[in-house]
Order: C-alpha cells, then structure tokens, then sequence
C-alpha cells in the first residue's frame, strides 16, 4: 500500500511517501512561507520529481490530527481531504504526538512526548515499547511540565519541542532522564505511517478520523 504523509502540526512541514514497509522518499521544510503558501508545490515536487508517482498512484492519504498549530493542523487536513475526495481514496489522521514518539520504538524506557502548547503547559503522552512494539500509551493531555514528568513516573526518554522549553525543569525534577536531541524533536511523517502500520485494519479504525484534535481550546473560545 502506498501512502502519502504529511504533518503541518508545527512550524516545520513534513512530508513522506510510504511503500509498504520501505520510504520512497521524504522531505522537511522550515520556512518563514506559511504552510498553505507550499505544501501543494512541496507534494507536486515529491510525486513528479522525487518519486515519479502520479497521484492516483496513492493507495491513502494521512495527516497529522493533533494536537498543535490551530491553523497549520486545519490547513494539512484540508489538504488531506481534498487529495482523498478527488481521488476517491481513504484519508485517515494520527495523532502528532505519535509523530514524535514513534521515531524511538526501540526505546528500553518510557517515551514522554511533550509539545510546547505555550502558556506554561505541554500536549503530552507517555508510550511505552518493548521490541519495537507499542504496549501502552497514556491518555492525550496538556499540562504543565510538573505534570508531564509526574506522568513519565522514573527514568524516561524526553523528545518533542516542550522537552526543550523545559529542559532545565526536566533535568531538575525528572528520574535520570534522557533528552532527544533537537533534531529528533518534531512531527515526522513516515513515523506517522510507521504508528499505522502497527494497528490492524487502520484504514477502518475509529482512533484514526480524519479530524482535528486540538486536546486544548483555541485562544477564541478561551
């Protein structure tokens, strides 16, 4: 099955097309040009010049859901279900945070996700992996960094952006923790592919509706 992955969850975009078990190819992008300005020319690029696919080639469509940017995640999920309706294809969403916590399945100790949600707080879950296998992940929440290391519960592996905006509190009150170096920190789209392939039938899983999942209220409705 090929795939077409995208995350614009954060201020980096990126992009992955999956064949199976294997990457064809991937990008990353931080820019100061808004995401709707050039995810349509970044999967142009990558379908006709990188992996000499056409469009309808795509077996299904995936983005990041959430939790991060109001605007970027309704900005990929548009896209998303625009390439999946015009192509009469599945469009499915995971979650960001499995975009980060899925590029260390070979982890020997908990992974503890944290997205800087400002305001003194992280969008935060705890996965544990054994083998390369998921064997349990806490609920979806944002906290304040106390909080998200109190959900760690010992030694754990520290990645996202808030492990970074609250690395000297880590360092400070965490169980010997290690922290995942910058370039590790943000949402991936192959590991977003990768986080689907280990669930059955996920094309038909309700965890994976294509709809925003913003854990936190928008600044508005605050």
């Amino acid at each position: 099955m090929k795939l077409l992955c995208l995350s614009t969850a954060e201020p980096g975009c990126s992009l992955a097309i999956i064949d199976g078990t294997s990457i064809v190819c991937e990008e990353f992008w931080t820019a100061r040009l808004t995401h709707s300005r050039r995810l349509v020319k970044m999967i142009e690029h990558m379908l006709a010049d990188r992996a000499c696919m056409e469009l309808s080639d795509i077996d299904a469509f995936v983005a990041a859901r959430g939790p991060g940017s109001f605007t970027g995640l309704r900005i990929g999920i548009s896209v998303v279900k625009g390439m999946a309706y015009a192509m009469g294809k599945p469009g499915v969403g995971v979650s960001s945070l499995d975009g980060i916590a899925f590029r260390f399945v070979h982890s020997s100790i908990p992974v503890c996700v944290m997205m800087d949600a400002r305001r003194n707080e992280v969008y935060c879950a705890v996965y544990h992996f054994d083998h390369g296998r998921l064997v349990s992940k806490s609920q979806e929440r944002v906290v304040c960094p106390e909080d998200a290391i109190e959900m760690a519960d010992g030694a754990a592996l520290f990645a996202g952006s808030g492990s970074k905006a609250y690395r000297d509190i880590i360092e400070q009150t965490a169980d010997h923790p290690v922290i995942a170096h910058d370039f590790l920190d943000s949402v991936n789209a192959a590991a977003l592919a990768l986080s689907l392939s280990l669930k059955d039938n996920f094309l038909d899983n309700p965890e994976n509706i294509l709809v925003p999942s913003y854990i936190r209220k928008s600044d508005a409705q605050l």
